[in-house]
């Protein structure tokens, strides 16, 4: 056990000895009322205060060895990803940029200096951000981030070539799959929507999204008893589809509007076929 002595002497040394055992809030405790004897207390604080999900605290800590030490990088790179976390858009993209000119080798920084400027809608930066991206580690994640600010500017065929890269890396990012669904709708591409939802249902058989894009070329195609199939399963998984927009949270799902007749006639049984028109 650690003596009273010790902790008055290194309360630093203490805490790290309390981290280490798992005693999170005993540390914090210490950190906090001990008197102020460094900038290593204050980092320390705030790393144990983002281990315990406390995020806000934990930009307070990091904005404290700032004030005093301006150039310590450490403290500016988390301070960048606690804003960043709190989506803190504006002040996140400023704390990363102070932080990249001092190490401009911190990518996961810079990341989340690409996703900021996505959020702010300044695509152009954005892209010019994960280009500057350079490690193997950060590879998939600004390869995803490039292909996003591709879509974004409308380059949807570069895009595509990324996401398809992507894939060839990772073949189960559902994330890259409903983006180039997302994007296949956007030039109303039926076949593309149609191969990336299939894709996508078969990474994950209660994708909303991947559901959704089937029932709609389905219909587009006037294919109604295969409309009619993933129409059920789409409202045994997903009932809150039937709600009317306004009334539920937008999760990135497609919007196709669907007359009362043709609802009625996916939901009858039997799901015969619909009439054409």
């Amino acid at each position: 056990m650690t003596s009273p002595a010790r902790i008055l002497s290194n309360p630093v040394e203490a805490a790290l000895a309390l981290r280490a055992q798992g005693r999170l809030e005993e540390a914090l405790e210490l950190l906090s009322g001990a008197r102020r004897f460094s900038s290593d207390q204050d980092i320390l604080r705030g790393d144990i205060q983002l281990e315990l999900g406390r995020t806000e605290e934990a930009a307070g800590s990091y904005f404290a060895v700032i004030e005093s030490e301006p150039d310590n990088v450490y403290a500016y790179s988390n301070l960048a990803l606690c804003l960043h976390r709190m989506e803190r858009w504006e002040a996140a993209a400023d704390a990363s940029e102070k932080a990249l000119e001092l190490d401009p080798h911190r990518d996961q920084v810079r990341i989340a200096r690409g996703d900021c400027l996505l959020r702010l809608e300044r695509f152009e930066e954005a892209l010019a951000c994960f280009d500057l991206c350079w490690s193997d580690a950060a590879k998939e994640q600004t390869m995803f981030g490039k292909a996003v600010a591709l879509q974004l500017l409308r380059r949807y065929d570069d895009a595509e070539n990324l996401y398809q890269r992507l894939l060839a890396l990772n073949p189960r990012n559902e994330e890259a799959l409903t983006n180039l669904i997302a994007m296949s709708l956007e030039v109303f591409d039926l076949a593309r929507v149609w191969r990336y939802s299939y894709q996508l249902l078969e990474l994950s058989s209660q994708s909303q999204t991947a559901l959704q894009g089937l029932v709609l070329v389905a219909l587009e195609r006037r294919e109604f008893n295969t409309a009619a199939r993933y129409f059920a399963r789409l409202v045994q998984q997903h009932p809150e589809c039937l709600i009317p927009r306004s009334e539920v949270e937008d999760a990135g799902s497609i919007t196709y509007r669907l007359s009362r007749e043709t609802v009625e006639r996916l939901n009858r049984p039997g799901r015969t076929a619909l009439p054409r028109r």
